[in-house]
């Protein structure tokens, strides 16, 4: 991607539902949990490069013993620093007390976060400072194991405002404004009234204090306390979360927007966001692998029994289509497909482009996510090649020669664009800074026939622009060929997004800037004025959270105009070469990814009330020069 941009986090749930002396029987090893736990947050380290966080509980730990134990970490390598203290732990109580050594349940006792049920979390913060205290999971802890909590999630929600003031009319101090903390105060309030139902059910029987703890707990309605704390959830999420009694839950919002995949047999039950990363970690069948259903819970009780479960109605399903254009690993054998039908359904406009000259037409790609697109919309021009031969041998007045040549033809691919990973841009002076990441990219060189190649190169997406301007059509006009064509796998982003991924600002967007400019060229600015003027009057009625009046103002030009201004906008003055960009077509998209329509950021058609709000918030912001988020 030529425009790094933060995205959702990622989640990882163990539950074993076995004593622990049955891993150490059968793997060797109490630490088989931890172990397991280690591999699902690495095979996602794609999705957190801000920190990390683990929590663990034991379940039926005697009084006295810690029975919940959480580690975080913004340290560079943040999963390696969390599991290398918790490895270090166990080998310096194994170390300091030999004769113990083989004692299981002494080791689990005694072992801080070896347990029973795991919790891991992987942070790319949207916004805020990168701090230890920003890592999930969450944690609100109480002297009732029942009413102890940990939350770790992938999500944000759009409505915070409005949590935040309910949890303030529950008569809450909440100690942060952020959409963790409520969530997390949210589902610990309504687990807080559980509790208490519970516990005056069983005092009215002839039961003690000990005895109606152990009850509340093995029939405790987590479902119904997801129920209650969600029902004005307005967001994207797949939030996780253990109880202080073993009991554990991963939850999903009801479009679906974020992923969550599970695994379950007789040893354990396994939750993460990423198919490949449980299929690896487990060496299982992808066919054994599960979706949480949007609107639905995964709840494993203390006593390790699964239910799925659903809280929330569902609604349409609209997952994520970004996930699978660049955040997830293309190593899941659905991403891969999709992503290579991406770049074979663009080869008829970039034949259109290149004339269908092949000749002289060199393709690459920018490094490494479109890597698969490219091996498709390779396949693509391989098709339409075949097409053309056959064409050729049914042409009888071609000579042996120019039929020869054009059976042995094959379309040049070549590796043109290379990411300097040892460079970084540390300089801040924009100027120098510029000049850095001119050089952050490198390409191959003599490899273009000069005046006459065209170079199409492949990008999964195109976000704001600013690396194709300033360095990767510079670097490749170097190379002196007739003409650069950009193709993106994405589709214009015009809208920011509220669910998870950071784009927030319109102002950033090459198809926002693209859009302005259309209107300023053909003096119809004052259609922006008009939608700004709508928005104002509209804010905080219901009408402000129905309509997305933004795209009012797309409505006025097809996309092809805004590609054409986009190629305008990306090329520097002191690039010789033509520059096209070209675009992925909403349609072809939902073609390659059937199951996964969500596209708010191409089309401006949100899931929930609160994202179509975000939209109209994020414009006005524009229009009063306000650089504060929408959400």
């Amino acid at each position: 991607m030529s425009d790094a941009i933060k995205h959702e986090c990622g989640i990882a749930l163990i539950r074993l539902r076995k004593p622990i002396d049955y891993y150490v029987e059968k793997y060797g090893t109490p630490m088989y949990g931890i172990n397991k736990l280690y591999l699902l947050m690495q095979k996602q380290h794609n999705r957190g490069q801000d920190g990390a966080g683990v929590a663990s509980i034991k379940i039926n730990a005697l009084p006295g013993i810690e029975y919940i134990s959480r580690f975080r970490s913004v340290k560079t390598r943040a999963i390696d620093s969390i599991f290398g203290k918790i490895g270090k732990e166990y080998k310096n109580l194994k170390e300091d007390y030999p004769d113990r050594a083989d004692d299981t349940a002494w080791i689990w006792e005694n072992t801080p976060f070896l347990g029973d049920v795991y919790l891991g979390h992987l942070r790319y913060g949207t916004h805020g400072i990168n701090s230890v205290d920003n890592c999930h999971p969450m944690v609100r802890e109480n002297n009732w194991r029942s009413r102890s909590l940990a939350v770790a999630g992938n999500f944000n929600m759009t409505n915070v405002d409005e949590q935040f003031e309910k949890l303030l009319e529950l008569g809450q101090h909440p100690k942060q404004k952020s959409d963790t903390i409520t969530v997390l105060e949210k589902i610990g309030h309504f687990l807080d009234e559980e509790n208490q139902v519970k516990f005056n059910h069983f005092k009215k029987g002839d039961h003690t204090n000990k005895e109606i703890t152990q009850l509340i707990e093995e029939n405790l309605d987590l479902q119904r306390v997801l129920r209650r704390a969600s029902r004005d959830f307005d967001g994207g999420y797949a939030m996780a979360g253990l109880t202080g009694y073993g009991a554990s839950f991963v939850l999903r919002d009801p479009n679906g927007i974020r992923p969550a995949y599970y695994y379950m047999d007789d040893e354990v039950v396994v939750v993460a966001s990423e198919k490949p990363a449980i299929k690896t970690a487990f060496d299982i069948e992808y066919s054994d692998i599960k979706e949480i259903k949007p609107g639905y819970a995964l709840i494993v009780d203390k006593a390790g029994n699964p239910q799925h479960v659903e809280v929330v109605e569902p609604r349409e399903k609209l997952s994520c289509s970004f996930e699978r254009i660049y955040f997830s690993r293309g190593n899941d054998p659905e991403i891969y497909n999709e992503r290579k039908n991406m770049g074979k359904l663009l080869c008829p406009q970039i034949l259109d482009a290149i004339n269908y000259d092949l000749k002289n037409t060199v393709f690459s790609y920018i490094p490494n996510t479109a890597e698969s697109s490219w091996l498709g919309m390779m396949k693509g021009i391989e098709n339409h090649l075949r097409e053309y031969r056959k064409r050729a041998i049914l042409n009888q007045e071609l000579t042996e020669e120019q039929l020869d040549e054009i059976l042995q033809f094959k379309p040049r691919a070549e590796k043109l664009v290379i990411k300097d990973v040892k460079l970084r841009t540390f300089i801040t002076d924009n100027d120098s800074r510029d000049d850095l990441v001119t050089h952050v990219y490198d390409t191959t060189y003599e490899v273009v026939k000069k005046g006459i190649d065209t170079l199409v190169v492949l990008d999964d997406s195109i976000v704001r622009g600013t690396t194709l301007e300033k360095s990767i059509i510079k670097m490749l006009d170097k190379l002196e060929p007739k003409k650069i064509i950009i193709v993106s796998c994405a589709p214009q982003i015009r809208y920011p997004d509220c669910y998870g991924i950071d784009m927030s600002r319109m102002k950033e967007f090459v198809a926002f800037r693209a859009l302005l400019a259309l209107l300023k060229d053909r003096n119809l600015y004052f259609k922006a004025e008009e939608v700004y003027d709508k928005c104002v009057a509209l804010a905080g009625t219901p009408a402000f959270r129905e309509a997305n009046y933004v795209q009012e103002l797309y409505d006025m030009f097809t996309a092809d105009e805004i590609s054409e201004k986009v190629s305008e906008i990306v090329k520097a003055p002191d690039v010789d070469a033509e520059v096209q960009v070209i675009y992925q077509r909403i349609e072809d998209l939902h073609l390659a990814c059937p199951n996964h329509k969500g596209d708010w950021y191409f089309t401006g058609n949100y899931p929930t009330p609160g994202g179509t709000g975000v939209v109209n918030r994020a414009f006005m912001n524009f229009m009063e020069n306000k650089l504060a988020r929408a959400y």
